[in-house]
């Protein structure tokens, strides 16, 4: 059974380059997920090895952000045998939509297929808490923090592979400074600027 690194890397999930990532900040690394989410026995063997990190925890419900995380979010609950959600931004601010709901007290891992400043999944737990429902901590399938809990204290988080790429805001960004072109993976086309 591969390492799950050699298993993005084998992938040709793990890019090299000069990334925007979704957090704002400029890397010399991007991992592209849509190419292992794409084949769900990955999918599904990723979620299954992180999920034993969370063994003797009570998980009620697993919640992700849209629309990125979706796919990891409903394989980490289906390997923790519990319910899926998953929040999206409406006005800017995440939220249930589609008829799915949070329960008060209930216990809630926020999944998030890859963690650069852990903010888009922080803002989503903050709107897990406002609906009344307790997050027990967060889990994703790469923390690009150099092993750094970018949380609060108070939120027990655990990643399947850890990575320290180098990543810059854009004003201390070596590459601009070397005029190499910005992709922006992100986009549907993989856009240069």
């Amino acid at each position: 059974m591969s390492e799950p690194l050699q298993i993005l890397e084998d992938a040709r999930a793990v890019l090299k380059g000069h990334f925007l990532l979704a957090s704002g900040l400029h890397s010399d690394t991007y991992v592209q997920k849509f190419r292992i989410f794409q084949h769900p026995e990955v999918a599904e063997d990723l979620a299954r090895r992180l999920a034993t990190q969370w063994t003797g925890v009570r998980i009620d419900t697993v919640a992700a952000p849209a629309v990125g995380a979706i796919v990891f979010g409903h394989e980490m609950a289906r390997a923790l045998h519990t319910r899926s959600v998953f929040l999206e931004r409406k006005d800017g601010v995440f939220a249930t939509r589609i008829g799915m709901e949070l329960v008060p007290g209930e216990k809630v891992l926020c999944a998030e297929d890859v963690v650069t400043t852990g903010g888009s999944v922080l803002e989503m737990a903050r709107a897990v808490e406002a609906a009344g429902a307790e997050v027990v901590g967060f889990a994703a399938l790469l923390d690009r923090t150099g092993g750094k809990n970018p949380f609060d204290k108070r939120y027990r988080f655990e990643a399947l592979i850890r990575m320290s790429p180098a990543q810059f805001p854009a004003e201390d960004c070596p590459w601009c400074k070397a005029g190499l072109p910005l992709t922006k993976p992100g986009t549907k086309q993989g856009a240069k600027t």
